[in-house]
Formats: C-alpha cells, sequence, structure tokens
C-alpha cells in the first residue's frame, strides 16, 4: 500500500487516530508539506527529529486550527491580535510568550520561553488539527539539509516510509516556508522572510527590525538561529559519580553511579534530585525528556546538575548539543 493517500474525510480521521497514537504524519500546507506530530507529545515530537535527521533541536512551528487555539498556547499582545486577524489563516508564523501550563512540549521550542505558532489556511491541515483537537507540531516534511517539499512525492522520495502516512493535498499554493515574526521583545524581529512580506508587516506594525543570518548554532525559530535554553543550575557533564549537593541526570542504568562520599546515587539522594531521561538507554525517549527533566532538577535545589554520560550517536547526538550549548564552559572537561 502507498504511503500517499488522498485526504478524503476518512482519511483524514484515520490521520488523526495515529497523530493521537504518538505516530506521524504528513501533511499539506499552504507553504510546503509539514511533518506532523501531536505536539502535546513529547516522544511524538522526539520522533520528528530522528525522522528528519535533525543534527540539533531546532524550534518547530506548531499549528493550530483557530487562534482561540493558539491563545490556549502562547500569550497574544495587540500587535499579535492585530497580525492573526490580518493574516490568519495564512503563512505567519509568530513567535510568542509561552502560556503558563501550555500543554505544548518543550521540545517544540527548543526549551525556549516562547513557541512559534502558525494558523495555516490549507483546508486539509485545518481539518486535520481540529479532528486531532490538538495543535500540530510541524516542520517542513523532508531530511535535514534537503529542500523543502512542496508535493506528496516530494515527502516520499525524501523520508519514504519515515514519513510514516502522507496526506496528498495537492501541490502547496505558496511553496516557501513561513514569513517568521519574533514578537517576544519589544520591537518585532522578522526572522524568516514568506508570503507576508517585510513591508505588510511594517505597514502594521511600524518598526520591524530583521535579523537573517545566523547567530553562532542556537536556534530561536526555523530560519534563525538565536540563543537556548540554560538552566539557572549549573551543568557538570559526563558525570560519573555524585558530589554533595548535586542532583543527577541520569541515562540508562544506575548500578555503578554512586555518591563521592560513598553509597550509591539511586539510595543517597532526596527526592525529586534524580531523574533519568531512559532507564533502558532508549534515546528517542531521553531526547522526549530532556527539556522537561532539566527544568524540573533546576527547581529541586541542587547546587549543580550532574549529567550521566549519553552516547553521541543517532539522538544522542542532538541531546549532547542541547547539554554542552546550555553547559558552556562547563563542558570543556568530561570528569569535572
Amino acid at each position: 500500500m502507498s504511503l500517499i493517500v488522498q485526504a478524503t474525510p476518512e482519511a483524514i480521521a484515520q490521520a488523526a487516530e495515529r497523530l493521537r497514537a504518538g505516530g506521524l504524519v504528513a501533511l499539506p500546507t499552504e507553504t510546503v508539506y509539514g511533518l506532523g506530530a501531536d505536539a502535546t507529545n513529547d516522544r511524538a515530537v522526539a520522533a520528528i527529529f530522528e525522522a528528519k535527521g535533525r543534527p540539533t533541536f531546532n524550534p518547530v512551528i506548531v499549528h493550530v486550527a483557530t487562534r482561540a487555539q493558539a491563545e490556549e498556547i502562547v500569550d497574544f499582545d495587540i500587535r499579535a491580535r492585530l497580525l492573526a486577524e490580518l493574516f490568519w489563516p495564512g503563512p505567519l508564523t509568530m513567535i510568542l510568550p509561552r502560556k503558563e501550563g501550555s500543554a505544548v512540549s518543550l521540545l517544540c521550542s527548543a526549551g525556549l520561553p516562547t513557541v512559534a505558532v502558525r494558523c495555516p489556511s490549507h483546508p486539509v491541515a485545518r481539518q486535520l488539527i481540529t479532528a486531532l483537537g490538538r495543535p500540530i507540531a510541524a516542520p517542513s516534511a523532508n531530511a535535514s539539509g534537503t529542500l523543502s517539499p512542496t508535493t506528496p512525492q516530494h515527502v516520499a522520495q525524501s523520508l519514504g516510509e519515515k514519513a510514516g502516512m502522507i496526506l496528498a493535498g495537492g501541490k502547496a499554493a505558496v511553496g516557501l516556508e513561513s514569513t517568521v515574526v519574533d514578537l517576544s521583545g519589544a520591537v518585532p524581529v522578522m526572522l524568516r522572510p514568506g508570503g507576508v512580506t517585510l513591508d505588510e508587516l511594517q505597514m502594521h506594525l511600524g518598526e520591524v527590525q530583521v535579523e537573517l543570518e545566523p547567530v553562532n548554532d542556537k536556534p530561536k525559530s526555523p530560519g534563525q538561529l538565536l540563543r537556548h535554553y540554560a538552566p539557572r543550575t549549573a551543568l557538570r557533564l559526563h558525570a560519573v559519580d555524585v558530589r554533595e549537593g548535586e542532583a543527577l541526570l541520569a541515562f540508562g542504568s544506575l548500578k555503578f553511579m554512586g555518591m563521592q562520599g560513598g553509597g550509591f546515587a539511586k539510595q543517597k539522594l532526596p527526592d525529586g534530585w534524580l531523574m533519568n531521561l531512559s532507564e533502558t538507554g532508549d534515546l528517542n525517549e531521553a531526547a522526549a525528556n530532556v527539556f522537561a527533566m532539566l527544568h524540573a532538577l533546576d527547581e529541586c535545589g541542587a547546587t549543580t546538575i550532574a549529567v550521566m554520560n549519553i552516547p553521541d550517536t543517532g539522538l544522542g547526538l542532538a541531546i549532547n548539543d542541547r547539554l554542552k550549548r546550555a553547559a558552556g564552559a562547563q563542558a570543556a572537561s568530561p570528569q569535572e
């Protein structure tokens, strides 16, 4: 059976069930085809990175069917309401502060305090979001570093079975990724040009800064690389034991993880000071847990968070990349 399925009402219902179960679905939008997952499911969002072969945790856009749904995820200000009224549904993504209690996975924004949201105009995308009843996280449905797909055939050629199911909705009308505007600061910043032009943004917002050049390798949104999440608590990477006053971010077996003063970490650490990214060593599970667990350990009161070694393969490359950036200069020595 072909991965490409015509987007009938029955197929859309089937796709919604697949997403609800944590699977992936490639879906048409007016910009490009997206690789969708339930945006509230950590493991499903992590599976996007695995399928695309993304080299790092780039933020992904969260797609909604209505502005009301977006306002459950992010805090709208007067500028966002104006742009939504003018350009939604349509090819405009807005980066806004994450709403407290938002159910959207931290992986969607790479742990940043903002979320990129968009309301697509393609009827199939809107019908799928409505059928799911939850927002859909969806970067472009292609292998990382390759051309963005504007047809279902492009998706099949690039991702094959990794796409899971491809809803065919014709050729993308826009064919370029959405405009991205950051509204999390005092002055709006265009991070990526697209179907909504700079002139249009300036016409309605006044001053709009433009940042189109990559900044190091720290993405805030697709199309522009900015700073990343870092916990207030210092990280100590590649830990082989746990010191006094440290919490532990573990990976895999804790059989040989001890305390420097004697005893085993699993028995000695206070409640809430030990979290395991994956007891079975599953990198997909670890990727799904990393930001949420860092946030939790950041609040436990420890002086440092010791981080066990994670294999530098597959999704481990992305996990280690984000941990090294969060740790900064502390990552220089594996035993310190």
